[in-house]
Parts: C-alpha cells; sequence; structure tokens
C-alpha cells in the first residue's frame, strides 16, 4: 500500500470515528432529555393553591363550629410540611365565638389517583384558643384533631395536571418528592408503555 493510500485509509478511519463519537453525544443527549428530572414547585406556588381553598367550616362533636383562615404553609425537615391557620370557634352553648389558632404537619406523599401531593401521618403540631375554660379547651382541641386528619385527607397541598408532567413528548410521572427552604421538589420518572405508575 503506498503513502497515498495508507493517508486516505487513515482519514476514512478518522472519519468514521469521528461520526461514533458525535452519534454517541447525540445518543446521550437524548437520553438526558427524557430521563428522570426533578420539577420543583416554589412555596409560594404551593401557598397559593392552598389559599384558594379556605376559609374551612367544619361543625365538630354537633357542638361546636370551627372555622379556619389565613392560611400558612411553611416545609420542615424529613419531608414534611406544616399548615398553620387562624382558628374561630362558636357554639349555641356559648355567649361569643372565641379566637386561636392551628398548626398541623404532615409527611408528604404521592397519591396517584389523585395526580396530587397530600399529607400522609398528619398531625396537631400546635393548638391555641383564648378565653375558654379548661373542660371546653380539651374538647374543642379534640374537635381540631379531627379536622387536621380531615384535611391532610381531603386537601391536596399541590395537584398536577398530566400535561405539566410531559418532557419532549415523554409522560414523566412523580415517583418521589423532597422538601426545601425554597418548596418541594418532585422526581420524576419516564412513563412505560401501559404502565399508569411507577412503583417507589
Amino acid at each position: 500500500m503506498n503513502q497515498h493510500r495508507r493517508a486516505v485509509v487513515r482519514g476514512l478511519a478518522a472519519a468514521v470515528m469521528m461520526a461514533g463519537v458525535a452519534a454517541a453525544a447525540v445518543l446521550s443527549g437524548c437520553a438526558s432529555l427524557t430521563g428522570p428530572r426533578d420539577y420543583e414547585v416554589p412555596l409560594a406556588r404551593l401557598q397559593r393553591n392552598i389559599e384558594q381553598r379556605f376559609p374551612v367550616e367544619h361543625r365538630a362533636l354537633a357542638l361546636f363550629d370551627l372555622r379556619l383562615a389565613h392560611p400558612r404553609l411553611s416545609t420542615q425537615p424529613n419531608d414534611r410540611i406544616a399548615l398553620s391557620a387562624s382558628l374561630s370557634v362558636g357554639s349555641p352553648l356559648m355567649r361569643q365565638a372565641f379566637a386561636g389558632s392551628v398548626r398541623l404537619s404532615g409527611r408528604l406523599n404521592i397519591d396517584h389517583a389523585r395526580q396530587a401531593v397530600m399529607l400522609a401521618d398528619a398531625r396537631l403540631e400546635d393548638f391555641s384558643l383564648d378565653g375558654l375554660d379548661e373542660r371546653t379547651q380539651r374538647q374543642v382541641g379534640s374537635a381540631a384533631r379531627l379536622l387536621a386528619a380531615t384535611l391532610a385527607n381531603d386537601m391536596p397541598v399541590y395537584a398536577w395536571q398530566p400535561d405539566e408532567l410531559r418532557y419532549a413528548g415523554v409522560q414523566y410521572i412523580p415517583t418521589a418528592i423532597r422538601t426545601s427552604a425554597d418548596g418541594i421538589s418532585i422526581h420524576l420518572k419516564p412513563m412505560r408503555a401501559g404502565v399508569s405508575r411507577i412503583e417507589r
């Protein structure tokens, strides 16, 4: 093989190698576009969503009318979120309504059926009501715990539409969720054909 032919062969080999590298880079880029990703939801957006669902009114123990207003969300460690709200309580047995506040927290949980982020393991963190005697305060506290559980079961922290979780023509579904000081981060994976959800 003369020098000219060897140069041609080397040139062809180099071109083939470069084409292979370019193809690998394109495939890698496509994989990154359609691979797992994180979807950030800022706390301000969560706050606006919750505000639209208040005030909440609830009759408890067939005696007390509870009204929650002015909700405030905050994130906590261990992927929990807290909800604080003003509380007013009235009853036919009371000559006036009483004002106070409640704070509940729960662990963030993905509900695929509702397409929403819900609170699980909800608990009443704080309850205060001024001007009530100790016995009535305990009764209202029990009612407030029931209301906290009801809110956790019925009120989503965040709900999504399928189109929100579509990228580059690929449908994604949530598989995990984390909290941060700025909001929540939902981990997404591509949905396989014929699969409506991914088990964690």
